[in-house]
């Protein structure tokens, strides 16, 4: 079976209108793909739908589209956003990935105080999320902020956004929740909100967790709802994944 290659570009997609494609597209359609003139090409660009083109040139010295029709209105994702602690290079890029894949509208990486990876290069994770985007078939590409500090986060906390923490802590051994009492289930949490209409963030810490004074800090916040991901310490990529998961099924695009 023949896939029919998909792209993001960024440019304005109508009818009749021709995509010069930047180099590294380029190769991947002539010299990966091996598409030829008159070949099918699927482009979106977050604005305007998805479109069908047909590969007008494809040569070593470049290739361009010409646009046909639109083959889906665009559609966005959810209002939710994943702020992370970055971890190792191998689990951040798995964490992007994944998280564009569940549709998450926005990627935020936070330093907290026992982060380790401070170094984010958001370039680098915007071309992970571009690829994602392309096989996962959706529209939009999420936005990619650079890294925060998670005192700035929370001093700049927009007014109705709801923050989920997931709280790995306990009060001691074998008990969960911290030191203002049990933190509940996420989905049992997301089951009870009285409205849950608006934007939501998932906030998953570093290796080693957050602190206690971030944790006492986090605890101490209306818009806060400290939830546990189960009896097990979830390493951050798998806690990523497994919130986003839950979120979907209750409140997002899942449904």
């Amino acid at each position: 079976m023949v896939t029919t290659p998909r792209l993001f570009v960024d440019a304005p997609l109508s009818e009749g209108a021709e995509l010069i494609l930047p180099r590294e597209q380029a190769h991947y359609l002539v010299n990966v793909m091996r598409r030829e003139a008159g070949a099918p090409v699927r482009v979106f660009n977050g604005r305007d739908g998805e479109w069908q083109t047909k590969v007008a040139e494809a040569s070593r010295k470049g290739a361009s589209l010409q646009v046909e029709t639109r083959l889906r209105e665009q559609t966005g994702v959810p209002p939710l956003r994943l702020c992370f602690a970055p971890v190792k290079k191998a689990r951040t890029d798995f964490i992007v990935e994944k998280a564009t894949e569940l549709g998450a509208a926005c990627i935020q990486p936070v330093i907290t105080r026992r982060t380790q990876s401070e170094r984010v290069r958001t370039d680098r994770l915007l071309a992970l999320a571009t690829e994602a985007a392309e096989q996962t078939e959706r529209l939009c590409l999420p936005e990619m902020s650079e890294p925060v500090s998670l005192e700035r986060l929370l001093a700049c906390w927009p007014d109705g956004e709801r923050l989920i923490f997931c709280d790995e802590a306990g009060d001691g051994e074998g008990a969960w929740g911290g030191s203002q009492g049990r933190a509940r289930p996420l989905a049992d949490m997301l089951q009870g909100e009285t409205d849950p209409s608006g934007p939501w963030t998932i906030l998953i810490g570093p290796e080693g967790g957050f602190d206690d004074a971030e944790r006492t800090h986090l605890r101490s916040l209306p818009f806060v709802r400290a939830v546990t991901l189960g009896p097990r310490i979830l390493r951050a990529d798998t806690a990523a994944v497994a919130a986003l998961t839950l979120w979907q099924a209750a409140l997002g695009d899942w449904r």
